[in-house]
């Protein structure tokens, strides 16, 4: 299982460093008390075509599990960004989270609670990355993704 998942953390910083502006700063990175681990921490210099209008750090969690991602880690995940008074994350996690986006029902609802205190969490599945041909592929879903969160109130799919 550790192997899966980080094979998904290198295909993650493969993505995120072809997009102009993005360096990794951290991997599997845990907190002085041992009680939180990050997945890929980037840093964010904001080039013109990348992630101009994203937070200067992006933290990414990678599941790369055979079924979705429920509430609980995805609690955890919101509350990883809390704590180092993030206003954003991405979830990279290959099915989605539990629940329907359609009514925010399980993990949905959380991420959709979330925005209450300004925090923005967005999904990328497999399908997604899968489908990319480029980097300004990734910088236009993650755009997309964010305005579909903010317009809808939950994440898609």
């Amino acid at each position: 299982m550790a192997e899966k998942g980080a094979c998904l953390e290198d295909l993650t910083v493969y993505l995120f460093e072809m997009v102009p502006g993005i360096t990794t700063s951290a991997r599997d990175k845990k907190n002085v008390y041992e009680t939180e681990e990050i997945d890929v921490a980037f840093w964010n210099d904001q080039h013109p075509k990348g992630f101009k209008n994203l937070d200067w750090l992006i933290l990414v969690e990678c599941k790369n599990w055979s079924s979705p991602v429920g509430c609980d880690e995805v609690s955890w995940f919101l509350t990883k960004l809390r704590h180092r008074g993030l206003s954003f994350g991405i979830l990279i996690a290959a099915n989605g989270i539990t629940g329907n986006a359609r009514n925010s029902m399980q993990a949905h609802d959380l991420v959709s609670k979330a925005q209450m205190e300004k925090i923005r969490m967005i999904v990328i599945i497999r399908a997604e990355i899968e489908a990319l041909t480029d980097s300004e592929q990734f910088v236009s879903l993650v755009k997309l993704k964010m305005c579909e969160l903010v317009a809808s109130g939950t994440v898609w799919p």
